[in-house]
């Protein structure tokens, strides 16, 4: 008696591929919203170091405050950071900048726009009030990242 051996070719049937990848799209539209979410945690953290006050702005900030006797005014913004102002001898020699490094078109917020400056700060009375517009992208909304806190 001989003995056939019969190979069988086994292959996913249509039906199974359909379920998984069924699986795939559920879990799939479970997982890639709280990505999306922790990118804007994310960016959120990095707007919050970057205008907090022991962030590198304040830094350069404090930086300049020490060698010019005061903080930049709201005209000459961050960018004092970079340039001397023109309100500052340059033969006097106090400016001591740049205080950051880059270009005042680099100092941006996670979300692309520039940093709100004002001094003399309304919120931080003698001193001055930064943020960020946060991501929606508009001034004095409840999603900006601020230097102060609202009482």
């Amino acid at each position: 008696m001989s003995r056939r051996i019969r190979r069988e070719k086994r292959a996913f049937t249509l039906l199974e591929i359909l379920i998984v990848v069924g699986i795939l799209a559920v879990l799939a539209a479970l997982v890639v919203p709280s990505l999306l979410g922790a990118s804007d945690e994310a960016k959120i953290k990095i707007a919050e170091t970057a205008v907090g006050r022991n962030g590198p702005i304040a830094g350069a900030l404090k930086k300049y405050r020490f060698d010019v006797g005061t903080y930049p005014e709201s005209d000459d913004g961050l960018e004092a950071l970079f340039r001397i102002p023109s309100g500052i001898d340059e033969d006097a020699k106090i400016w001591k900048g740049p205080y950051l490094d880059g270009t005042p078109e680099e100092l941006r917020d996670p979300w692309g726009e520039e940093f709100v400056y004002e001094c003399p700060g309304k919120f931080n009375e003698g001193a001055y009030d930064l943020s960020s517009k946060g991501p929606d992208r508009k001034e004095d909304s409840d999603d900006d990242v601020k230097n102060w806190r609202e009482k």
